[in-house]
């Protein structure tokens, strides 16, 4: 349907008014030619409104003749009216064609790139990977290689698994899947012992293969041997083995922090400045002076790249910066309302550093000052530890 619009559109029609007592036989011959009557409608039994073609409309005019109707042209639509009515002015016509030339041109390039998955790496940092090896905003996209972009990021960077690069339209959409750090692993035919990876106590320790160097209940630093890679015998003596355990210990995971009560910080007055300024791929144009009347402020900018479609961007961006008037105040925070956010932030730290386990216990240990409280925030739990260690002569 909107294609059907957009050629009508190029090649030009005229909306008609058609009058007479034989309006009916006038559509029944237009539709016996072929002749496309759209958007039609009966305003009464003697009066019919539609569009039509210009190629068309010279067509019916016999028509007309023939059913003894009259056909009055009410709006005329189109590029050929278009040129027809700016035929004369010339700088309006050399501006639009250079305009639709600078956007054909501009299609061959990439004006975006659009990074998508949930990744812990920063944007700044892809960005600059993607730049490397060709993909950049601005580059020509015959001389794109995505192939062996992909290849050289999966090659140098363990922290992504997946990466793949679509381009579509001035738009190229990056997806990535972070990867999972993995240990060093020890070859199964090498001989090895497992140390420990954390400060724990071991609540419980089987051995598959090995000799247990802890019990059940030791306090265990980072880096003590958990388990031998070797087997002592009354008659055989020592033999070395790759060492197999399955160690369950008790790690404690602690934060500490402490928070004010009383603060100076910036405070938004409710006053603000709107600045705008455009930018044609690196060029930037300021429409607006550099200083700001405010003596301190908080500034966000924000950017919106133009758009002819969903995934054709223009070397064109809007960016509206806006200026906050802030002013410097003490602010008390009640005690209870300090402790909760504090509380949730030392909680939240904890469980970033979490990656497995059972939390068992939790522990919150509070100080209130005059000025400040402070807060230790402990998690109890029971997880997995130990990590293989080649054993070298």
């Amino acid at each position: 349907m909107i294609i059907k619009r957009i050629l009508s559109y190029i090649l030009g029609y005229v909306s008609v008014t058609v009058e007479g007592y034989f309006v009916e036989r006038f559509i029944n011959i237009c539709l016996t030619k072929k002749i496309l009557l759209s958007h039609m409608d009966r305003e009464k039994s003697t009066i019919l409104h539609a569009k039509i073609g210009i190629a068309d409309f010279k067509k019916i005019r016999e028509i007309a003749r023939t059913t003894k109707c009259k056909v009055k042209i009410t709006n005329k639509s189109g590029i050929p009216f278009l040129f027809k009515k700016y035929k004369k002015r010339k700088l309006f016509v050399i501006f639009l064609v250079s305009i639709i030339g600078c956007i054909f041109i501009s299609s061959k390039f990439i004006w975006n790139i659009e990074i998508k998955g949930e990744t812990k790496i920063p944007k700044d940092e892809i960005i600059n990977e993607l730049k490397e090896y060709g993909l950049n905003v601005g580059k020509y996209k015959k001389n794109i290689n995505t192939q062996f972009i992909i290849n050289e990021i999966r090659l140098k960077r363990s922290d992504i698994s997946w990466i793949g690069i679509d381009i579509k339209g001035t738009n190229a959409i990056v997806e990535i899947i972070d990867g999972v750090q993995k240990p060093e692993i020890v070859n199964p035919e090498e001989y090895c012992n497992i140390i420990s990876d954390q400060d724990a106590m071991i609540t419980k320790i089987s051995v598959q293969n090995g000799m247990a160097a802890v019990k059940e209940g030791d306090i265990v630093k980072k880096g003590t041997v958990l388990v031998n890679g070797y087997i002592e015998g009354k008659y055989t003596g020592i033999r070395y083995v790759h060492s197999e355990a399955n160690i369950q210990a008790k790690v404690w995971y602690s934060e500490k922090a402490k928070a004010y009560k009383k603060v100076e910080e910036d405070v938004k007055t409710g006053k603000e400045e709107k600045k705008y300024s455009i930018k044609f791929n690196n060029f930037k144009i300021n429409f607006y002076k550099t200083l700001s009347k405010f003596e301190n402020y908080d500034t966000i900018e924000e950017s919106k790249k133009i758009t002819l479609f969903s995934n054709f961007y223009l070397p064109i961006e809007i960016i509206k910066t806006t200026n906050h008037e802030t002013k410097k105040q003490m602010v008390t925070y009640d005690d209870e309302v300090l402790k909760e956010n504090l509380i949730k932030q030392l909680e939240n730290k904890i469980e970033n550093r979490l990656s497995e386990g059972n939390v068992i216990n939790k522990q919150i240990n509070y100080t209130k000052e005059e000025d400040y409280i402070e807060i230790e925030v402990i998690y109890e739990v029971i997880q997995n530890i130990g990590t293989k260690e080649k054993i070298v002569f």
